[in-house]
């Protein structure tokens, strides 16, 4: 394994992971409510849908690319409405004492939910053409180094997750039934508003 290749494709996913944006406020609610494994399993979701456009952009995969890119408008339609609904579901549930507890067979549908929410933001596959195109990695004949590049991007993100799920797992101590119904308000109310940004941007 070429570690410099690793080592670059950990900065980047770490990087790009790291803007506190939907996703974040989701990892971050999760955390909260119902403990570190399941925010970091929701980050998980993130992580592999990054790895998954860095493979696209990694291994020049042109069709695949272009359809993503072509379904834009009905990708951010369909991520801009799923959010809105996360937002209204987070803002109006309230915090009781049977949410504490990890709810069981939750965490495929945590990291699932997450994933398909990345894979609504095909534009990231531009992230990914214009970093691995300035390390020479684009449609070239180095799929080793494609290969530990998107390693590297996916370690690195998960990495991000499980220092954010940790950080905010470490606040539930303080947090009484009252203040968790604040939480789920706030963070509600910042998902739909990016959901309304998110669907604003098609018509423009």
């Amino acid at each position: 394994m070429d570690i410099g290749f690793f080592l670059k494709g950990l900065i980047i996913g770490f990087s790009i992971a790291a803007p506190v944006e939907p996703i974040g406020i989701l990892c971050i609610k999760r955390s909260l409510s119902k403990g570190r494994m399941q925010g970091f399993i929701s980050g998980l979701g993130a992580a592999s849908a990054d790895a998954l456009y860095g493979c696209i952009a990694g291994f020049g995969l042109t069709a695949i690319t272009n359809l993503f890119l072509s379904q834009k408008l009905l990708l951010n339609m369909l991520g801009g409405l799923f959010l809105c609904y996360l937002g209204c579901r987070t803002f109006f549930s309230m915090a009781t004492a049977r949410e504490v507890p990890l709810i069981k067979n939750s965490y495929l549908g945590s990291y699932l939910s997450v994933f398909l929410l990345t894979l609504t933001n095909p534009m990231t596959i531009f992230s990914f053409l214009g970093i691995f195109s300035g390390l020479g990695v684009v449609e070239s004949s180095s799929y080793r180094s494609a290969i530990t590049l998107v390693l590297g991007v996916f370690w690195g993100s998960a990495l991000w997750w499980f220092i954010l799920s940790n950080l905010a797992n470490g606040f539930r101590q303080y947090l009484n039934q009252r203040g968790m119904n604040w939480i789920n308000r706030g963070s509600g109310l910042v998902l739909f508003i990016f959901g309304i940004m998110a669907l604003w941007n098609i018509k423009g």
